[in-house]
């Protein structure tokens, strides 16, 4: 039946996608109630989770089914672009030009059409990326400081991440984390996902009191916010990976 299947001693087995050899990875969860599949973000293997009583078989038939789609995700993935010094760099939605100048002080200056990193060339993209999580951070807390209050809630504490799949969660314990890569994006999308996580912390689901309350926080559109992270949200992982 999974003649379809190239064993593979390290992973397993694998799914052939538009000519390459993608590694099959399933996951059974206790708490899961449906069958779910996916790429991951690289494309550098298919996930497919399971609730504890599907049989495998199944799971891996279910992928083979999709491979289709599978193939479609797969060409849809931005390849990773190398940050070097002529580079464009989006930078809240603005594309800027990577300068360097290795006898320039260490440090990255924001400037109308470009963005200026000084020092030695082989640190350039962990300085230059420990300066978007910064900026992140400090663009975040102005919108957390603007949502919170409108909301009814105090001030939540905030956590950067570098999730795969997430753009934003919030705790039961009313910590917001945000995916710093954000920073990159237009300021309404980066804001329509701040304004999502502050919902929460009012609602902690997706009824309509959560989306009536989400609809009054943010001040743009959201179904124009939603479209463009969906349509373009894999791009801001190009930079950096």
């Amino acid at each position: 039946m999974l003649d379809w299947l190239r064993r593979d001693p390290r992973r397993a087995v694998t799914l052939t996608l538009a000519g390459r050899e993608v590694p099959v990875e399933v996951r059974r969860l206790a708490h899961a109630r449906r069958l779910t599949l996916r790429l991951a973000p690289d494309g550098s293997a298919v996930r497919i989770t399971i609730p504890r009583w599907t049989p495998t078989g199944e799971a891996l038939e279910f992928a083979r089914s999709r491979q289709d789609w599978l193939e479609r995700q797969l060409e849809r993935l931005v390849p990773p672009q190398p940050l070097a010094p002529g580079a464009s760099l989006p930078w809240r939605g603005v594309p800027r030009l990577l300068l360097h100048d290795a006898t320039a002080r260490r440090g990255v200056t924001l400037e109308p059409a470009a963005i200026r990193v000084g020092g030695a060339v082989e640190s350039l993209v962990p300085r230059l990326r420990r300066w978007v999580q910064a900026e992140a951070r400090s663009l975040f807390q102005a919108d957390l400081a603007d949502y919170a209050p409108r909301a009814g809630v105090s001030l939540p504490p905030l956590a950067l991440t570098s999730a795969q799949r997430r753009w934003g969660s919030c705790s039961t314990g009313g910590v917001v984390r945000l995916n710093w890569r954000l920073a990159l994006a237009p300021d309404a999308v980066r804001r329509s996902v701040v304004a999502h996580e502050v919902a929460h912390l009012v609602h902690f689901d997706h009824s309509p009191r959560f989306h009536a309350l989400l609809a009054t926080l943010f001040e743009e559109d959201l179904a124009v916010a939603n479209t463009w992270l969906k349509a373009h949200g894999r791009t801001l992982y190009a930079p950096f990976g």
